[in-house]
């Protein structure tokens, strides 16, 4: 089911860099809100307001009743969050409205669930690479996440698209794309011995002294 959250927004006129920084200075992230034949609306978002909502939801799947100006709320997904690199503040956010009788496309997390038993009993490494589903469903459908328990996990086993449970809904991934898999502990090898070569002495270089020059000559 998917999780409800609200927010109040309000439309804004200016748009642009110079705009949206301004905005941000006052506190608020600007941001737009689009969907079903709707012209694209530019508006602004309380910033304290919106860093709570995703505070406590999986932004990915749930379903927002967006209020605009004081309109009737509509029903809204969470498309785009745009974040600063370094300090990780919102800089701009997509809102996409939905109808709750038109299914649409979402990605949502998979979760494992248990210890397989290649990693319990024989010190397997649990392997996941594939962490969410693009799955075709109806609003009020849509999963916080996907279950996929891999208790039985064995050395050298793995679990496939096709074996995440999806009660409703479509899965658009590939049925043989693995997810997880349990992997064999990776065994470190000895470093080789160092053999010593047997070092050899150099030869001692001895110099014949010149003769010293004769009485009368000249050395060179």
């Amino acid at each position: 089911m998917a999780q409800q959250a609200t927010l109040q927004v309000a439309s804004r006129t200016r748009t642009g860099k110079g705009a949206a920084r301004a905005l941000r200075r006052q506190g608020k992230v600007p941001g737009v809100i689009y969907g079903h034949g709707r012209p694209s609306e530019p508006v602004a978002v309380e910033g304290l307001a919106l860093v709570k909502l995703l505070s406590g939801i999986s932004a990915a799947t749930a379903i927002v009743d967006v209020t605009v100006d004081g309109r009737p709320p509509v029903k809204a997904l969470i498309r785009e969050i745009q974040r600063e690199p370094l300090k990780s503040d919102i800089l701009h956010v997509d809102l996409y409205e939905v109808k709750a009788d038109e299914k649409i496309t979402v990605s949502v997390p998979i979760r494992l669930v248990g210890t397989p038993d290649g990693v319990r009993n024989f010190g397997g490494v649990l392997d996941q690479v594939l962490h969410a589903l693009e799955i075709e469903v109806l609003p009020a459908d849509i999963p916080e996440h996907l279950d996929l328990d891999v208790t039985a996990l064995g050395i050298g086993q793995a679990l496939f698209v096709r074996d995440v449970p999806v009660p409703k809904g479509r899965v658009l991934n590939a049925p043989d794309l693995a997810v997880c898999s349990v992997v064999a502990p990776r065994v470190e090898e000895a470093p080789a011995p160092v053999v010593e070569e047997p070092t050899t002495a150099e030869p001692e270089l001895i110099r014949k002294p010149k003769p010293e020059a004769a009485e009368g000559e000249t050395a060179e």
